[in-house]
């Protein structure tokens, strides 16, 4: 059995003695006493299942040919059991993305490659859209800034559904970082490829439990909402801007109809902003945890290309090529994150055996 499995049996083992001992923090300890428990289940069962494989590899080898066979086919069977609860045990142990089951806000904006790159951006919108729908996730506008070739220059929009460890978050965070595409414009007439960057930002949207920000430290004010060109589309002052002084960070909302409506979309726009600025901080002081994910977070990080001459899609984190580029224009987009998943698990496992290598 792995050193890992009977470090969780020891640590299991010694909050049940300090709670029969009538320790202190108990609730503490029994919270982690239950979180173990299913863990702890399980190594239980591989346990046994090695014991009754060592059995029957002795009899496996038995003069009594009909029980050695018997014994070999109850052997092979032990092994696949035994595969299986060690997968399980090693998943289960993993460190959970506790932001996994939240909504999520998605920013859009377009980088290198003028009108192209803004026309990626509003396709990669339709497609994030579509994405979300399949997963009967839904999408909601906070803001857009349209470009006069009928793109994007910047658009965030909220994906909210259900979250029961798989909510939006779970899967979009993937597509934070920049985003390259190689292709011929409709209006380049010698057919030569263009380069362009969109940029995608993925945060995880904060209820005010999960991170309250002081009152005193916004200013939030109320404009005439603007359309495309910048010109005035009402007269009533239904638009919200709202600033963190101490960071400046700032996020505004003008697509719904009310004021508090737009201040709500700006609030959770804002709250998941700062979160995310102080976490930054927080993840460049401890590098040895950014070695445990598939690029989730980094926004200067090129992620991936998408190569339409060549029908190709390349996801740069895992080196995976991926074809039928249109499909995945059209939201297709879960076998990109199905592969990206596994890769972050992996990555996940590797870290943890170093950890519990390090710790022996």
């Amino acid at each position: 059995m792995e050193a890992s499995f009977l470090k969780i049996l020891e640590e299991y083992d010694g909050i049940t003695a300090q709670l029969a001992g009538g320790g202190v923090d108990i609730a503490r300890l029994g919270k982690r006493q239950a979180e173990l428990q299913p863990v702890v289940d399980k190594i239980s069962r591989l346990k046994k299942a090695e014991a009754d494989l060592a059995s029957a590899q002795e009899l496996a080898v038995a003069d009594d040919r009909e029980m050695a066979q018997l014994a070999g086919q109850e052997a092979e069977s032990l092994k696949s059991e035994i595969a299986r609860l060690e997968a399980e045990i090693e998943e289960a142990l993993l460190p959970q993305d506790p932001n996994d089951d939240k909504n999520c806000i998605v920013e859009i904006r377009a980088g290198a490659g003028g009108d192209e790159s803004t026309l990626f951006a509003a396709e990669m919108f339709r497609a994030y859209g579509k994405f979300a729908e399949e997963n009967r996730w839904k999408p909601f506008m906070v803001s857009s800034s349209r470009s006069d070739a009928g793109g994007f220059k910047e658009v965030i929009f909220e994906i909210k559904g259900r979250g029961q460890g798989e909510g939006p978050y779970s899967k979009f965070k993937y597509e934070s970082g920049v985003h390259r595409v190689q292709r011929v414009p409709e209006t380049e007439k010698s057919g030569r490829v263009h380069t362009s960057t969109i940029t995608v930002a993925v945060l995880p949207e904060l209820e005010e439990k999960d991170y309250a920000i002081d009152p005193k430290d916004l200013k939030i004010e109320a404009t005439t909402s603007s359309g495309h060109g910048g010109q005035s589309v009402n007269t009533t002052y239904s638009a919200i801007r709202i600033v963190h002084i101490p960071t400046g960070i700032t996020a505004q909302c003008q697509d719904e109809r009310s004021q508090a409506q737009n201040k709500e979309k700006a609030l959770a726009v804002i709250r998941a902003r700062v979160a995310a600025h102080y976490q930054e901080i927080e993840d460049k002081k401890i590098r040895s945890l950014t070695k445990s994910q598939i690029g989730t977070g980094d926004r200067s990080e090129k992620i991936r290309t998408y190569n339409f001459p060549q029908d190709r899609v390349t996801d740069h984190r895992i080196n995976q090529n991926f074809n039928q580029i249109n499909l995945i224009m059209e939201g297709e987009l879960s076998p990109l994150i199905i592969a990206l998943q596994k890769a972050d698990i992996e990555a996940k496992k590797e870290a943890l055996k170093n950890d519990y290598q390090r710790g022996a």
